[in-house]
């Protein structure tokens, strides 16, 4: 019992870490040396505002608020939503042609995954995804195709992805594709698009791009006027899909007008190209009015 004693006596006078190191923090208490704090951002709630920033066509205002978060997100230590936010960023970028800014958010995304280990995961086949969609969009189409197979993989392997990040990714898979030439793999990845797209309620919007995008693969394949009755067949699909979606983006949220007001503007120049100039000017006039009413 008396070495006992001794032993808890002797123990007590070694000093321990927590007597000696200065805290980080007077208020917090926390030893340097100590593992931080993961402080995370509300990264679905910045998703959201970037949406409603992109409603009223305010890039600059959605950067803003992108880079305070990527901060915030820095400061606190939270690679999560750092991974998240850089996703936001290539969005961004590649909508309003900042081509450099979006490969260097590509780079940044990359490198994020690397640290946190989540190649394989959803996150990854999503980072994929939109890195491959904007080396498509700045005509990078061979940088583009690896990340696509990439997350094809991941998408595919994972029996949670939803079929609205399959249908995503089936379809700029087959735009890369045709601009590839490889129009026998653009018309499976299309078909494949639009086989999960029917299954999602209000997929309406997706499915016509898909519509307008193998019009598209036609045309490149055996020219507008050898493929013209195919073109004219599948613009008319997305044009009574379209049609379909103004019925229901009127009653939707601000959101949903957004959304389909954005849809609407980039179709239209598709229906312009081939002679359908009525159904481009009326979606024009449907994308302002749908903007318009969901800022209001």
């Amino acid at each position: 019992m008396e070495n006992n004693m001794d032993d808890q006596r002797n123990k007590e006078k070694i000093l321990q870490p927590e007597d000696y190191r200065e805290p980080d923090c007077v208020l917090c208490g926390d030893p340097y040396g100590a593992a931080p704090k993961v402080k995370t951002v509300p990264l679905q709630r910045i998703i959201e505002k970037v949406d409603e920033f992109q409603t009223r066509q305010d890039a600059a205002g959605a950067e803003r608020m992108l880079k305070y978060w990527l901060s915030e997100a820095e400061l606190g230590g939270d690679l999560k939503g750092q991974l998240g936010i850089r996703n936001e960023f290539i969005g961004l970028y590649r909508k309003n042609g900042r081509k450099e800014d979006a490969f260097e958010s590509i780079q940044e995304a990359m490198r994020l995954l690397d640290e946190l280990d989540f190649h394989g995961s959803i996150s990854s086949g999503t980072t994929y995804t939109n890195s491959a969609t904007a080396y498509y969009t700045f005509g990078s189409y061979e940088k583009a195709l690896p990340l696509f197979e990439k997350a094809l993989e991941v998408y595919e392997k994972n029996g949670k992805t939803s079929s609205s990040l399959l249908g995503g990714l089936y379809n700029n898979m087959g735009l890369t594709l045709t601009a590839l030439r490889q129009f026998e793999r653009a018309g499976i990845m299309y078909g494949k698009a639009l086989s999960v797209m029917e299954q999602v309620p209000g997929s309406e919007p997706e499915q016509a791009i898909t519509y307008l995008n193998m019009a598209d693969c036609a045309s490149a394949e055996k020219g507008t006027e050898e493929a013209e009755e195919e073109i004219s067949a599948f613009l008319d699909k997305a044009e009574a899909l379209l049609n379909q979606s103004w019925e229901s983006a009127k009653h939707g949220s601000s959101q949903e007008k957004g959304y389909c007001a954005f849809v609407f503007d980039s179709c239209a120049p598709t229906f312009s190209y081939y002679g359908y100039f009525i159904a481009s000017e009326e979606l024009k006039q449907r994308a302002q009015e749908l903007r318009s009413s969901a800022v209001s």
